[in-house]
Protein backbone atom coordinates (compact mmCIF):
# COMPACT_ATOMS: atom_id res chain seq x y z
CA UNK A 1 0.00 0.00 0.00
CA UNK A 2 1.36 3.49 -1.11
CA UNK A 3 2.09 6.62 1.01
CA UNK A 4 -0.41 8.32 -0.65
CA UNK A 5 -3.41 5.61 -0.21
CA UNK A 6 -2.35 4.97 3.24
CA UNK A 7 -3.41 9.07 3.99
CA UNK A 8 -5.90 8.57 1.30
CA UNK A 9 -8.01 6.08 3.79
CA UNK A 10 -6.81 7.99 6.76
CA UNK A 11 -8.41 11.43 5.14
CA UNK A 12 -11.53 9.46 4.29
CA UNK A 13 -11.73 7.72 7.63
CA UNK A 14 -11.33 11.41 9.53
CA UNK A 15 -14.42 12.68 7.90
CA UNK A 16 -16.29 9.55 8.21
CA UNK A 17 -15.76 9.42 12.04
CA UNK A 18 -16.72 13.44 12.11
CA UNK A 19 -19.56 13.16 9.98
CA UNK A 20 -21.00 10.24 12.33
CA UNK A 21 -20.07 12.50 15.64
CA UNK A 22 -21.86 15.34 13.67
CA UNK A 23 -24.44 13.11 13.52
CA UNK A 24 -24.73 11.63 16.49
CA UNK A 25 -24.93 15.19 17.88
CA UNK A 26 -27.67 15.98 15.61
CA UNK A 27 -29.94 12.85 16.53
CA UNK A 28 -29.43 13.13 20.34
CA UNK A 29 -30.45 17.07 19.80
CA UNK A 30 -33.46 15.75 18.20
CA UNK A 31 -34.39 13.65 21.29
CA UNK A 32 -33.41 16.28 23.65
CA UNK A 33 -35.71 18.73 22.40
CA UNK A 34 -38.84 16.44 21.21
CA UNK A 35 -41.23 16.03 24.09
CA UNK A 36 -42.47 13.32 26.09
CA UNK A 37 -46.36 13.93 25.32
CA UNK A 38 -45.51 14.58 22.02
CA UNK A 39 -46.82 11.19 20.64
CA UNK A 40 -50.30 12.13 22.65
CA UNK A 41 -50.25 15.51 21.41
CA UNK A 42 -50.12 14.65 17.05
CA UNK A 43 -51.93 11.61 17.47
CA UNK A 44 -53.85 12.94 14.81
CA UNK A 45 -51.21 13.35 12.53
CA UNK A 46 -49.56 9.78 13.57
CA UNK A 47 -46.12 10.80 14.04
CA UNK A 48 -43.86 9.51 16.97
CA UNK A 49 -40.18 8.83 17.58
CA UNK A 50 -39.89 5.78 15.13
CA UNK A 51 -41.24 7.95 12.40
CA UNK A 52 -38.22 10.42 13.80
CA UNK A 53 -35.84 7.64 13.39
CA UNK A 54 -37.03 6.53 9.89
CA UNK A 55 -37.23 9.48 8.56
CA UNK A 56 -34.01 10.50 9.99
CA UNK A 57 -31.77 7.15 8.96
CA UNK A 58 -32.35 7.22 5.04
CA UNK A 59 -30.80 10.89 5.67
CA UNK A 60 -27.66 10.00 7.72
CA UNK A 61 -26.86 7.09 5.38
CA UNK A 62 -26.88 9.81 2.38
CA UNK A 63 -24.92 11.86 4.19
CA UNK A 64 -22.29 9.26 5.15
CA UNK A 65 -22.03 7.83 1.30
CA UNK A 66 -21.18 11.25 0.01
CA UNK A 67 -18.45 11.90 3.37
CA UNK A 68 -17.07 8.90 2.05
CA UNK A 69 -16.64 9.74 -1.83
CA UNK A 70 -15.54 13.29 -0.46
CA UNK A 71 -13.27 12.24 1.67
CA UNK A 72 -11.72 9.49 -0.89
CA UNK A 73 -11.60 11.97 -3.65
CA UNK A 74 -10.60 15.12 -1.46
CA UNK A 75 -7.80 12.82 0.38
CA UNK A 76 -6.54 11.83 -2.74
CA UNK A 77 -5.88 14.86 -4.05
CA UNK A 78 -4.61 16.42 -0.88
CA UNK A 79 -1.97 13.53 -0.59
CA UNK A 80 -0.99 13.97 -4.06
CA UNK A 81 -0.45 17.73 -3.76
CA UNK A 82 1.67 17.18 -0.24
CA UNK A 83 3.60 14.76 -1.73
CA UNK A 84 4.61 16.44 -4.66
CA UNK A 85 7.36 17.67 -3.14
CA UNK A 86 8.54 13.99 -2.17
CA UNK A 87 8.09 12.20 -5.09
CA UNK A 88 10.70 15.27 -6.84
CA UNK A 89 13.24 14.39 -3.97
CA UNK A 90 12.74 10.77 -5.11
CA UNK A 91 13.48 11.19 -8.84
CA UNK A 92 16.33 13.22 -7.54
CA UNK A 93 17.49 9.92 -5.62
CA UNK A 94 17.39 7.71 -8.48
CA UNK A 95 19.57 10.19 -10.69
CA UNK A 96 22.09 10.18 -8.41
CA UNK A 97 21.92 6.33 -7.89
CA UNK A 98 22.71 6.22 -11.47
CA UNK A 99 25.44 8.77 -11.37
CA UNK A 100 23.71 11.92 -12.11
CA UNK A 101 25.30 13.84 -9.14
CA UNK A 102 25.19 17.20 -10.68
CA UNK A 103 21.07 17.40 -10.55
CA UNK A 104 19.73 19.33 -8.28
CA UNK A 105 15.96 19.81 -6.90
CA UNK A 106 15.66 23.49 -5.94
CA UNK A 107 12.41 22.61 -3.97
CA UNK A 108 10.48 26.60 -4.36
CA UNK A 109 7.75 27.54 -1.93
CA UNK A 110 7.60 28.39 1.88
CA UNK A 111 10.32 26.58 4.19
CA UNK A 112 8.76 23.37 5.55
CA UNK A 113 9.93 20.52 6.45
CA UNK A 114 9.92 19.11 2.97
CA UNK A 115 11.82 22.20 1.60
CA UNK A 116 14.46 21.42 4.32
CA UNK A 117 14.86 17.64 3.47
CA UNK A 118 15.27 19.25 -0.21
CA UNK A 119 17.69 21.91 0.77
CA UNK A 120 19.84 19.18 2.91
CA UNK A 121 19.72 16.52 0.04
CA UNK A 122 21.37 19.10 -2.52
CA UNK A 123 24.10 20.28 0.02
CA UNK A 124 24.80 16.42 0.09
CA UNK A 125 24.85 16.29 -3.36
CA UNK A 126 26.96 18.94 -3.67
CA UNK A 127 29.58 17.59 -1.51
CA UNK A 128 29.40 14.19 -3.04
CA UNK A 129 30.19 15.50 -6.89
CA UNK A 130 32.72 17.63 -5.24
CA UNK A 131 34.59 14.63 -3.47
CA UNK A 132 33.76 12.04 -6.57
CA UNK A 133 35.65 14.79 -8.63
CA UNK A 134 38.53 14.86 -5.74
CA UNK A 135 38.74 11.12 -6.08
CA UNK A 136 38.70 11.35 -9.36
CA UNK A 137 41.85 13.46 -9.75
CA UNK A 138 43.81 12.09 -7.16
CA UNK A 139 43.22 8.62 -8.93
CA UNK A 140 44.29 9.90 -12.20
CA UNK A 141 47.87 11.56 -10.66
CA UNK A 142 48.57 8.79 -8.47
CA UNK A 143 48.09 6.65 -11.49
CA UNK A 144 50.10 9.39 -13.09
CA UNK A 145 53.08 9.30 -10.54
CA UNK A 146 53.21 5.46 -9.75
CA UNK A 147 53.56 4.84 -13.72
CA UNK A 148 56.59 7.27 -13.96
CA UNK A 149 58.89 5.13 -11.48
CA UNK A 150 57.15 2.10 -13.37
CA UNK A 151 58.35 3.17 -16.91
CA UNK A 152 61.33 4.21 -16.13
CA UNK A 153 62.41 0.93 -14.47
CA UNK A 154 61.06 -1.07 -16.89
CA UNK A 155 63.48 1.20 -19.89
CA UNK A 156 66.39 0.62 -17.17
CA UNK A 157 65.40 -3.61 -17.82
CA UNK A 158 65.40 -2.84 -21.19
CA UNK A 159 68.84 -1.20 -21.57
CA UNK A 160 70.22 -4.22 -19.34
CA UNK A 161 68.50 -6.86 -21.46
CA UNK A 162 69.55 -5.49 -24.92
CA UNK A 163 72.80 -4.56 -23.74
CA UNK A 164 74.99 -7.10 -21.37
CA UNK A 165 77.75 -5.31 -21.41
CA UNK A 166 76.07 -2.15 -19.82
CA UNK A 167 77.56 -0.50 -16.22
CA UNK A 168 75.75 -2.55 -14.60
CA UNK A 169 76.12 -0.49 -10.94
CA UNK A 170 75.16 2.33 -12.28
CA UNK A 171 71.88 0.22 -13.51
CA UNK A 172 71.29 -0.77 -9.97
CA UNK A 173 71.61 2.51 -8.64
CA UNK A 174 69.52 3.93 -10.85
CA UNK A 175 66.96 1.31 -10.31
CA UNK A 176 67.23 1.17 -6.50
CA UNK A 177 66.32 4.93 -6.21
CA UNK A 178 63.17 4.98 -8.65
CA UNK A 179 62.21 1.93 -6.69
CA UNK A 180 63.02 3.71 -3.41
CA UNK A 181 60.52 6.72 -4.86
CA UNK A 182 57.92 4.21 -5.71
CA UNK A 183 57.26 2.68 -2.27
CA UNK A 184 58.24 6.32 -0.73
CA UNK A 185 54.98 7.25 -3.06
CA UNK A 186 53.07 3.66 -2.20
CA UNK A 187 53.57 4.46 1.78
CA UNK A 188 52.18 7.97 1.77
CA UNK A 189 49.33 7.01 -0.63
CA UNK A 190 48.46 3.96 2.21
CA UNK A 191 49.23 6.92 4.96
CA UNK A 192 46.87 9.24 3.48
CA UNK A 193 43.86 6.52 3.11
CA UNK A 194 44.45 5.81 6.95
CA UNK A 195 43.91 9.38 7.73
CA UNK A 196 41.03 9.60 6.00
CA UNK A 197 39.29 6.30 6.93
CA UNK A 198 40.15 7.67 10.77
CA UNK A 199 40.90 4.29 11.85
CA UNK A 200 43.56 4.97 14.85
CA UNK A 201 43.37 5.17 18.34
CA UNK A 202 43.60 8.29 20.07
CA UNK A 203 45.75 9.19 22.98
CA UNK A 204 47.16 12.12 25.09
CA UNK A 205 49.64 13.93 22.63
CA UNK A 206 51.70 17.04 23.50
CA UNK A 207 52.45 18.21 20.43
CA UNK A 208 55.29 20.43 20.89
CA UNK A 209 56.61 17.34 21.91
CA UNK A 210 55.96 15.40 18.42
CA UNK A 211 57.61 19.19 17.00
CA UNK A 212 60.49 19.05 19.00
CA UNK A 213 61.26 15.45 17.71
CA UNK A 214 60.34 15.90 14.34
CA UNK A 215 62.99 19.28 14.02
CA UNK A 216 65.91 16.67 15.93
CA UNK A 217 64.75 13.90 12.89
CA UNK A 218 65.60 16.50 9.97
CA UNK A 219 68.81 18.85 11.40
CA UNK A 220 70.91 16.81 9.09
CA UNK A 221 68.39 17.91 6.59
CA UNK A 222 68.62 21.20 7.33
CA UNK A 223 71.96 21.11 7.82
CA UNK A 224 72.59 19.77 4.48
CA UNK A 225 70.70 22.84 2.88
CA UNK A 226 72.11 25.29 4.76
CA UNK A 227 68.60 25.82 7.22
CA UNK A 228 68.87 27.35 10.46
CA UNK A 229 65.92 26.12 12.47
CA UNK A 230 64.33 27.99 15.41
CA UNK A 231 62.11 26.15 17.66
CA UNK A 232 60.10 27.76 20.80
CA UNK A 233 56.97 27.24 22.36
CA UNK A 234 54.45 25.63 25.52
CA UNK A 235 53.14 22.51 25.95
CA UNK A 236 50.43 21.85 24.04
CA UNK A 237 48.31 18.84 25.22
CA UNK A 238 45.69 17.38 22.53
CA UNK A 239 44.37 14.14 21.92
CA UNK A 240 44.96 11.76 18.68
CA UNK A 241 47.70 9.22 16.71
CA UNK A 242 51.18 10.15 17.95
CA UNK A 243 52.23 8.51 14.86
CA UNK A 244 49.98 10.51 12.29
CA UNK A 245 50.88 13.64 14.68
CA UNK A 246 54.37 13.19 14.39
CA UNK A 247 54.05 12.75 10.75
CA UNK A 248 52.20 15.81 10.48
CA UNK A 249 54.73 17.88 12.35
CA UNK A 250 57.76 15.88 9.90
CA UNK A 251 55.86 17.03 6.58
CA UNK A 252 55.74 20.76 8.21
CA UNK A 253 59.06 21.08 8.84
CA UNK A 254 60.29 18.57 5.85
CA UNK A 255 58.49 20.95 3.69
CA UNK A 256 59.86 24.39 5.41
CA UNK A 257 63.59 22.81 4.84
CA UNK A 258 63.25 21.91 1.07
CA UNK A 259 61.44 25.02 0.14
CA UNK A 260 63.37 27.36 1.07
CA UNK A 261 66.22 29.83 0.13
CA UNK A 262 69.42 28.52 -1.28
CA UNK A 263 71.34 29.99 1.12
CA UNK A 264 71.12 31.21 4.76
CA UNK A 265 67.12 30.26 5.04
CA UNK A 266 65.39 29.78 8.54
CA UNK A 267 62.85 27.61 9.30
CA UNK A 268 60.38 28.42 12.74
CA UNK A 269 58.79 25.84 14.70
CA UNK A 270 56.37 27.24 17.39
CA UNK A 271 53.76 25.54 19.19
CA UNK A 272 50.88 27.98 21.81
CA UNK A 273 47.43 27.34 23.64
CA UNK A 274 44.56 29.23 22.74
CA UNK A 275 41.62 29.13 25.34
CA UNK A 276 40.29 25.91 23.63
CA UNK A 277 42.58 24.90 20.91
CA UNK A 278 46.59 24.24 20.65
CA UNK A 279 48.62 25.99 17.62
CA UNK A 280 51.24 24.27 15.44
CA UNK A 281 52.92 27.28 13.54
CA UNK A 282 55.82 26.15 10.39
CA UNK A 283 57.21 29.38 8.98
CA UNK A 284 60.21 29.69 6.61
CA UNK A 285 61.58 32.30 4.39
CA UNK A 286 61.68 31.38 0.79
CA UNK A 287 60.67 33.23 -2.61
CA UNK A 288 57.43 35.31 -2.52
CA UNK A 289 53.97 33.04 -3.63
CA UNK A 290 50.49 34.44 -4.00
CA UNK A 291 47.47 33.61 -1.82
CA UNK A 292 46.26 31.97 -4.89
CA UNK A 293 49.32 29.91 -5.40
CA UNK A 294 49.33 29.11 -1.92
CA UNK A 295 45.72 27.59 -1.61
CA UNK A 296 46.55 24.65 -4.32
CA UNK A 297 49.48 23.82 -1.96
CA UNK A 298 47.58 21.22 0.29
CA UNK A 299 45.97 19.46 -3.12
CA UNK A 300 47.77 16.05 -3.68
CA UNK A 301 50.51 16.59 -6.03
CA UNK A 302 51.20 19.70 -5.84
CA UNK A 303 54.61 21.22 -5.64
CA UNK A 304 54.65 24.52 -6.06
CA UNK A 305 57.06 26.90 -8.41
CA UNK A 306 59.59 24.94 -9.79
CA UNK A 307 59.43 22.34 -7.25
CA UNK A 308 59.33 18.99 -9.47
CA UNK A 309 62.23 20.03 -10.70
CA UNK A 310 64.12 19.62 -7.32
CA UNK A 311 66.19 16.70 -6.07
CA UNK A 312 64.01 16.67 -2.40
CA UNK A 313 60.67 17.12 -4.14
CA UNK A 314 59.05 14.27 -2.65
CA UNK A 315 55.89 12.72 -3.91
CA UNK A 316 53.58 15.71 -3.75
CA UNK A 317 51.81 14.34 -0.96
CA UNK A 318 53.27 16.28 2.01
CA UNK A 319 50.67 18.99 2.52
CA UNK A 320 47.95 17.04 1.02
CA UNK A 321 48.65 14.15 4.01
CA UNK A 322 49.08 16.92 6.60
CA UNK A 323 45.57 18.78 5.29
CA UNK A 324 44.42 14.80 5.97
CA UNK A 325 45.48 14.65 9.64
CA UNK A 326 44.55 17.61 10.64
CA UNK A 327 40.87 16.96 9.57
CA UNK A 328 41.22 13.42 11.03
CA UNK A 329 41.91 15.18 14.14
CA UNK A 330 39.23 17.83 13.59
CA UNK A 331 41.07 20.39 13.77
CA UNK A 332 41.96 23.49 10.93
CA UNK A 333 45.18 24.09 8.56
CA UNK A 334 45.77 27.96 7.48
CA UNK A 335 48.29 28.71 4.59
CA UNK A 336 49.46 32.48 4.58
CA UNK A 337 52.12 33.72 2.27
CA UNK A 338 54.77 35.67 4.06
CA UNK A 339 55.17 39.37 2.84
CA UNK A 340 59.02 39.09 2.68
CA UNK A 341 58.33 35.60 1.03
CA UNK A 342 58.17 32.00 2.00
CA UNK A 343 54.81 30.66 3.95
CA UNK A 344 53.19 30.49 7.80
CA UNK A 345 51.50 27.24 7.92
CA UNK A 346 49.25 27.00 10.88
CA UNK A 347 47.71 23.32 12.20
CA UNK A 348 45.22 24.00 15.07
CA UNK A 349 43.76 21.22 17.39
CA UNK A 350 41.18 20.85 20.01
CA UNK A 351 43.11 21.28 23.21
CA UNK A 352 42.69 18.35 25.93
CA UNK A 353 43.88 18.49 29.65
CA UNK A 354 47.05 16.65 30.02
CA UNK A 355 47.42 12.98 31.14
CA UNK A 356 47.40 12.45 34.51
CA UNK A 357 50.83 11.21 35.54
CA UNK A 358 50.54 7.20 36.88
CA UNK A 359 49.40 6.87 40.25
CA UNK A 360 52.58 5.33 42.75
Amino acid sequence: MSVRLKLTLSYAGFTLLAGALLLAAVWVFLLQYVPDDWDRRMLHENPNRQLLVRTFAPAAAVAMVFLLVFGLVGGWLLAGRVLAPLTRITHATRLAADGSLAHRIRLEGRKDEFRELSDAFDGMLEQLEAHVAEQQRFAANASHELRTPLAISKALLDVARTDPHHDTGELVDRLHAVNTRAIDLTEALLLLSRANQRSFTREHVDLSLVAEEATETLLPLAENHGVTIETSGDIAPTTGSPELLLQLATNLVQNAIVHNLPDRGTVRVHTGVRPTTVVLTVENTGEPLTPQLVSTFTEPFQRGTERTHSDHAGVGLGLAIVSTITRAHDGTLTLTPRPAGGIRITVELPATPPAAPPAG
